[in-house]
């Protein structure tokens, strides 16, 4: 039933949504990944090797520099108690396919921690739910085997219902695609071991949202990083393999 009416609803409202979807690209702000370096050694302690990987957010897309940006807040935020030997793998417009053919590229070093964030594309490109959870599979497996990953944290979906830079309806029905996603990737994710979605918990207002009324700002990806730094250490003192093995 719930197939049904997704297909139903985007059938009957495609051509508003085209249409409003071709105003949302000409007038809304194109900006760029934020310059700094994408790998690095920072901390001092056990070695936690870090990566991140996915999309324009992971990328920093919205702040000034990679230090105000994702990775950079997370690596200062972990630094206090670890030796981080970080990676940031990412880029603007990569759906879930991308960045798996974006892991596959990379060479096979382990990687303590592994964090994902993805997703948002596909909701507005419509990615197949079928396609969306294979995709998950695929990465997270990759990431276990090939890269020994032994904690893989998966970032839920943004409300994009709230987003600023989009008209209704077409802010409600891709709203509507990016929960459908978020919800099929923590049901599969509660059969996964070592393997979680973490949301990042700021509110969703102009003060956190980049220029483009699409993007995190420096205090969300402050927020964000806080919200992983805390999970990745909760991880460390709970796991009997300690980073760095």
């Amino acid at each position: 039933m719930e197939r049904w009416l997704h297909g139903a609803l985007t059938l009957s409202l495609a051509p508003l949504l085209l249409v409003q979807g071709r105003w949302v690209r000409r007038r809304t702000p194109v900006l760029p990944e934020p310059p700094g370096p994408r790998a690095g050694v920072i901390g001092q302690g056990p070695v936690l090797r870090l990566l991140v990987v996915g999309d324009s957010s992971a990328a920093g897309v919205g702040a000034a520099h990679q230090d105000e940006a994702l990775t950079g807040r997370l690596t200062q935020d972990l630094s206090r108690d670890f030796t981080v030997h970080w990676r940031l793998q990412a880029c603007t417009g990569h759906k879930l396919a991308d960045v798996r053919a974006a892991v596959r590229g990379l060479p096979a070093e382990p990687f303590d921690v592994v964090v994902v964030a993805v997703g948002v594309n596909d909701a507005t490109g419509r990615t197949h739910l079928a396609h969306w959870l294979h995709g998950l599979q695929s990465l997270v497996t990759e990431l276990k085997q090939r890269h020994q990953a032994q904690q893989v944290i998966l970032s839920a979906l943004p409300p994009v219902h709230l987003f600023p830079a989009l008209p209704q309806p077409l802010r409600w029905y891709l709203g509507r695609c990016a929960t459908r996603l978020d919800k099929a990737q923590r049901r599969w994710v509660a059969g996964q071991p070592d393997c979680e979605v973490l949301g990042a918990d700021f509110p969703m207002d102009l003060r956190y949202m980049a220029q483009d009324g699409f993007h995190p700002g420096a205090l969300a990806y402050e927020a964000w990083a806080a919200a992983l730094a805390e999970r990745i250490r909760a991880h460390a003192r709970t796991s009997q393999i300690s980073p760095g093995r």
